[in-house]
Formats: C-alpha cells, sequence, structure tokens
C-alpha cells in the first residue's frame, strides 16, 4: 500500500497488521523540471515531467519493495493532487496492475472499507491538477522574472491559477 505521507503510513500500518506493508511516496514523484518551462507549446502544452532529486530516493526504496510484492495498492489523497500523485506512482513505477482505493478518514473501519472497494484512476482529476500545474507554470514562469526586476529578486509568482481563470 502506497500512501502520500510517512506519517500517514505508519498510522495505517498499526490498522492493517502485517498483511500489507504501507509505504510513503513523500508526495509528489513526477514534476515539471525547475530549470526551464517544461511545457511543450507548439506540442498541444505537452508537459515533461522529471523525477526530482528529493524523489529518487524514496522511489528506489519503492521500487525494491515492489520486488517482494505481488499486489500494489495506491492509496493516496482522494483530491485531485492526491490522484495526480498515484497517477504519477504508477507511471515512475511502471505499475500494469494495481488498484486504488481512497478513504476520508484514517480510521480502521474507513481503511478495511476503502480495501474492499478498490477503484480505477480518476483521470479527470489527473487531468484537472494537470491543467492547473502547466497553467501555474506558463503564467508563473513568464511571471516572476517580471517581480524580480520591478519588486525583488527571488518572488515566484506562485499558484496564479485563480487569477489567471478570472482574466481569462
Amino acid at each position: 500500500v502506497i500512501v502520500e505521507s510517512p506519517t500517514k503510513s505508519k498510522t495505517i500500518q498499526k490498522f492493517i497488521g502485517n498483511e500489507f506493508s504501507v509505504l510513503s511516496s513523500f508526495g509528489h514523484v513526477r514534476d515539471l523540471p525547475k530549470s526551464k518551462l517544461g511545457i511543450d507549446i507548439e506540442n498541444n502544452f505537452e508537459a515533461q515531467y522529471v523525477i526530482p532529486p528529493k524523489a529518487r530516493k524514496a522511489l528506489s526504496a519503492l521500487k525494491n519493495e515492489l520486488k517482494k510484492s505481488s499486489d500494489v495498492i495506491l492509496a493516496t489523497d482522494e483530491d485531485r493532487e492526491g490522484e495526480a500523485i498515484a497517477f504519477h506512482l504508477k507511471e515512475a513505477l511502471d505499475l500494469k496492475d494495481y488498484q486504488r482505493i481512497v478513504f476520508h478518514e484514517i480510521t480502521k473501519e474507513a481503511i478495511n472499507e476503502a480495501l474492499k472497494n478498490p477503484r480505477k484512476l480518476d483521470m479527470h482529476l489527473v487531468y484537472s491538477q494537470f491543467g492547473r500545474r502547466i497553467l501555474d507554470r506558463l503564467v508563473g514562469y513568464k511571471l516572476s522574472p517580471l517581480l524580480w526586476k520591478k519588486i525583488a529578486r527571488g518572488l515566484s509568482a506562485g499558484r496564479v491559477q485563480s487569477a489567471a481563470v478570472r482574466l481569462i
């Protein structure tokens, strides 16, 4: 079972015992590159995802554990970020056969109920997160250098999708 947070993995491990091994991805395992735009504007805004250095150790540990497992369960959060993390785990770990579970509270009952009711990845949520991330990058990456010139070096335009959507 792969979750986002190491704290969550320890708690869930207590609930489900030794039947499963609960591991953490420590958040996102793929992202747009920091040093360039990472979006091919000429090719339908295709994102060029990379594995950030901070995710390499976690991915390596997950790959080692996968060698010992017959089943993989992606149990990241149910929001668009969690769904995208599950998708990126599937891609980075080259998972062909996996299950996806979600739960709304970290209780023994909720975890056991989720394990009984796996579902597929919700690609609508994944694409929603991709769109948000690409919009942030397109606007923020171009806007940040302007902020450095006019206000202060090192500022970031950050998450801009709400303002950008209002403008559009």
